[in-house]
């Protein structure tokens, strides 16, 4: 996703049926504007669509995850 600041990231990699995200990343300036969790969303609901499980690895996603059950297991 591109920020005013730079590229915002949700990196990922596919295990089976699985997409396992294990970094997220927002640049600096743009820190606490929602921008990560707009990303994260857009990435877990693509991920569903597809009919992959999430298995949330990076701290922020399962902080996500923690925080909107909707997406859990």
């Amino acid at each position: 996703m591109e920020t005013e600041h730079g590229r915002a990231i949700a990196v990922y990699r596919q295990q089976d049926d699985r997409l396992i995200f294990t970094h997220t990343e927002v640049p600096p300036a743009d820190a606490g504007k929602g921008i990560g969790s707009r990303l994260v969303r857009a990435a877990l609901d693509d991920a569903r669509r597809r009919g992959f499980k999430i298995v949330p690895a990076c701290s922020f996603v399962a902080a996500f995850v923690r925080r909107h059950p909707e997406y859990g297991g």
